[in-house]
Parts: structure tokens; C-alpha cells; sequence
């Protein structure tokens, strides 16, 4: 998972290694495997890290990361296509020092700055300093999986986070948004329809996703763009049903592949829908073979009627898989409430996020990072 927390202000006494441990402390259950901090000569920007070791678990890996002594780097996420991107950025002269994707975004920003973000497949939230045109580029991933959060106040400061709790820990003010809490107590509502960088507090906002923020560090202006949108106007050529399903399952099968790029443990959840089942159903495909055994975490709730435990061991049936499941009850989550309620920091929809929260604590307690 990692974590990335910061701060750009006019004024250097405002940052400090002390100010940056806090904020990377208050997002440590991110990145268990380390940390790190740093602060420009001018001691107006520190970026700080935890680390969650994925890809390359050597310390040349770690975090905030160098490159051409020119860019510093905190990112969180995962590059899955960083192998083919690195191949290309060699032939073209590029040199690397570690096996990480973190190194290939660096050299990938190097060569093309934000038209990178494009070529990216993956999952990512980043902030990047530029020693030398002295700017700072913040990005986060097409569909937002990794999170970004930032309070900024024009001329003074900027203060950046995976969580909000990293904000907090800089003295940024909790204060509820009245608005945000009136919609969600009246209609439900988790989030803003025509601004989604609206949160449920008044002083932290959300970058979008698919959008990337340049800060000029001298001014402390800001401005944001954004770089993708679906283009769902598009039609495809082919009324072929047999090519599009080819053509489909090739897409699927390079995506599922890519995201099994990791050195240490990767499993799956399985809840017994289509989309878990096909991801089970592809990497059992790609291991057929050898002598792995996928593992997956599924949440099953015996007597209630639409639990979905058939389903998923009709895929267990067809798969060389070892489950794991777990039944959350109603005490369970009674007990867990308020962890939950410090993990999400907002105001969720339903009781089944805490049915994932249990899922992904299923996978931990089996050695399963990923």
C-alpha cells in the first residue's frame, strides 16, 4: 500500500523532520517496512514516506527516491506495465539502479513530464520535486484507487497526505464540513456529485482523480489539470462476437498477468461475482502448470439468503485454489466500529465495507501482502 505525506511552505521554519515523522507516524499501518523524510536546500519543501515493500524489497528501493540529481520523488502505488516502460527508456539510454517501478516512473517523467501519465498502467498517487525548472508535480491514478489529500492555503502553504490523519498530524484544523454532513444524514450522500474534491472536512481537500496539480514552491500558486476521461462515445469497428470476445480476453488476461508483478505474496478475493471469479478463473490459468497455489479470502455468511458461497465454490471446484473465509457478525463489527470508523475518517454507505475491512484482515493473517 505505502503512504506519502508533505508540505511546501513560503516559510522554511515550518518544516522540520520532526513535523514530517509525525505525519508519516500517523499513516505507519500504510507502510510497516520503513520510512523516510526529506527537506530541500532551501528547507521549504519536506517529503516523507512509508513504505509497504512490494517490488525490489532492497533499501536502494526505499523512499523519498533520487534521480539524475535533479528529481525527488514520494509515491504510492504500483506501475504495472514498469517492465515494458523500462525496456523502452534503456534502449533509449536511460540507466537504472534498482529493479523498483518508482525508478522507471522517475525516467519516464524525465523524458515526457506529464504527458507520462498517459503511458502509465497502474495504480498511483505521486508527488515530484524538479530541482531544476524548481516545480512540484503532484498526479493520482485514472479511477482515484490510490488516495490523495491536500489543504492548501494560497500564498502560505501546502499540505499533502494518503490520508487525511497525515494533515491533521501538521495541526491542519478537523473541522466537519456542515454541508457534507447535512447531505449525508438527509439523502445519503458520500461524496459531492459536481465536486469531488469536496470532503466531509472544510480545511482538507481531494485531488480528483485522472487530474495532476502543479505547485510553483516560490509563490505557492497551484493549478490543476486533467489528463484523462473515458471516451464512451467510441464505438468499435468489429461486429464480430467471437473477435471482441478475443480481443476481450486478451486485454484481461495482459492486465490480470501484470498485476501478479510482485515480490512478495499476491492472492485474491473471491466474492463469488463475475468479476472476482474471472480474476480467479485467469490466474489459475497462468499457473496451470506449476506448483503455486493461489489463495483466496472470501467473507461468507451461512443461513442468510444471498450469501453467495455456492458461487464461489462453483470456482473452487474448476480451480487449484486454497480458500480462506471468514463470517463476520454483528458483534464483530459492533467491536471493530470505531477502528473502522479511524481507518475510512468519512462517512461510508453501508455496513459492507466492513465485510472488505474483514477480508483484507483474513489475507494479512495469512501472509498475504497483496
Amino acid at each position: 500500500m505505502c503512504g506519502i505525506a508533505g508540505v511546501i511552505s513560503i516559510n522554511p521554519n515550518k518544516v522540520s523532520y520532526d513535523l514530517l515523522k509525525g505525519m508519516t507516524d500517523a499513516i505507519a499501518h500504510r507502510g510497516p517496512d520503513g520510512d523516510g523524510h526529506w527537506i530541500s536546500e532551501n528547507g521549504c519543501i519536506g517529503l516523507g514516506h512509508r513504505r509497504l515493500s512490494i517490488i525490489d524489497l532492497s533499501h536502494d528501493a526505499d523512499q523519498p527516491m533520487y534521480y539524475l540529481d535533479r528529481y525527488t520523488i514520494v509515491f504510492n502505488g504500483e506501475i504495472y506495465n514498469y517492465i515494458e516502460l523500462k525496456e523502452t527508456l534503456l534502449q533509449q539510454g536511460y540507466t537504472f539502479k534498482t529493479q523498483s517501478d518508482t525508478e522507471v516512473l522517475l525516467a519516464l517523467y524525465d523524458r515526457d513530464k506529464e504527458k507520462c501519465l498517459p503511458l502509465l498502467d497502474g495504480m498511483f498517487a505521486f508527488v515530484l520535486y524538479d530541482k531544476k525548472d524548481n516545480t512540484i508535480f503532484c498526479a493520482r491514478d485514472r479511477f482515484g484507487e490510490k488516495p490523495f489529500f491536500y489543504s492548501y492555503e494560497k500564498g502560505k502553504h501546502f499540505y499533502f497526505g494518503s490520508e487525511m490523519k497525515c494533515l491533521w498530524a501538521a495541526g491542519v484544523s478537523d473541522e466537519v464540513s456542515n454541508k457534507m454532513l447535512f447531505n449525508y444524514l438527509a439523502y445519503g450522500f458520500v461524496e459531492n456529485e459536481k465536486d469531488s474534491s469536496e470532503t466531509f472536512y472544510s480545511k482538507s481537500t481531494r485531488l480528483p482523480h485522472a487530474h495532476y496539480l502543479k505547485i510553483n514552491p516560490e509563490t505557492l500558486e497551484i493549478s490543476i489539470h486533467r489528463y484523462y476521461d473515458i471516451q464512451w462515445q467510441e464505438t468499435i469497428s468489429s461486429t464480430n462476437e467471437g473477435e471482441i470476445a478475443e480481443h476481450f480476453l486478451d486485454l484481461f488476461t495482459t492486465s490480470v498477468k501484470r498485476r501478479l508483478r510482485s515480490d512478495v505474496t499476491v492472492g485474491s478475493s473471491l466474492s463469488g461475482g463475475l468479476d472476482s471469479s474471472l480474476v480467479v478463473c485467469v490466474i489459475d490459468a497462468l499457473k496451470a502448470g506449476t506448483n503455486q497455489k493461489q489463495h483466496t479470502f472470501s467473507a461468507v455468511f451461512p443461513g442468510f439468503k444471498k450469501d453467495e458461497r455456492k458461487y464461489m465454490d462453483y470456482v473452487l471446484a474448476k480451480t487449484n485454489v486454497q480458500p480462506f473465509f471468514v463470517t463476520p457478525t454483528e458483534d464483530d463489527l459492533a467491536n471493530d466500529l470505531d477502528n473502522l470508523f479511524y481507518h475510512q475518517e468519512e462517512p461510508f454507505g453501508s455496513a459492507s465495507i466492513y465485510v472488505q475491512y474483514r477480508v483484507m484482515q483474513l489475507a494479512k493473517q495469512h501472509g498475504v501482502t497483496v
